[in-house]
């Protein structure tokens, strides 16, 4: 009961990637339209390209907002315009932990991407999920993508001190290893600058806003910039 609490407590202060057990609010995504810019069109993306698919939850669908305000649609956008262009695939879905990456990789992988960027682990920390659990989905999610010829940039979840000094430790500590033992592109900390930062969430206390994506898509977009470049060198 006290985990449960905690994390309901951690989810409001951070900004993380849980849903809201409470009723929607909805006003809640006309507010966040009327706050935010409109959405940009996609850009054009030459044939050929490579294909990026984004493996999340919320935070990857960009609840709330257009899609096309999401971090993946912004570094889309970005990189096109710095001659990276990249197909997008964004198969973020709002509450899913690593377990349902697990379900839902194979699915993905139908669409034959070059690289799936991996954004789980979220829930399952909030829900204190036990680390070895989360562990064993996210390597079985990097060995399917493997398998596949795809590559993969893992995206390193941090969880609030309020959920235990040590289970947090602990749960930090996993995408690290992973990467290095794996040897797997990584951006740690990757919602940095916006988790916890009022002025970067919608009045829920738990999505990013537009600029929140944007900041997110800045902190993520070095590795996967070093990712698309070793695909230009193979």
């Amino acid at each position: 009961m006290r985990l449960a609490l905690a994390a309901l407590a951690a989810a409001f202060a951070l900004g993380c990637t849980q849903e809201s057990a409470a009723p929607r609010d909805p006003s809640l995504d006309a507010r966040a339209r009327a706050a935010d810019t409109p959405a940009p069109q996609a850009p054009t993306i030459p044939p050929g390209s490579p294909r990026v698919a984004f493996l999340g939850d919320s935070i990857t669908a960009g609840l709330h907002l257009p899609s096309e305000l999401a971090f993946p649609a912004v570094l889309q956008r970005d990189f096109a315009a710095e001659g990276l262009p990249f197909e997008l695939v964004n198969a973020g879905r709002s509450g899913d932990t690593s377990a349902d990456g697990v379900r839902r990789i194979e699915s993905l992988l139908q669409s034959s991407p070059d690289v799936v960027v991996i954004e789980l682990g979220g829930n399952d920390g909030l829900r204190g999920q036990p680390t070895e659990v989360i562990d064993a989905n996210l390597r079985s999610i990097v060995y399917k993508c493997r398998a596949k010829y795809a590559r993969v940039l893992l995206l390193g979840v941090q969880l609030p001190a309020s959920l235990g000094s040590e289970y947090v430790a602990q749960f930090e500590e996993l995408y690290l290893r992973l990467s290095r033992q794996l040897s797997v592109s990584f951006v740690p900390k990757f919602m940095d600058g916006v988790g916890g930062v009022p002025t970067m969430n919608l009045p829920d206390g738990l999505h990013p806003t537009a600029k929140g994506h944007e900041r997110i898509a800045r902190n993520v977009a070095p590795g996967l910039r070093e990712v698309l470049n070793e695909l230009g060198r193979r």
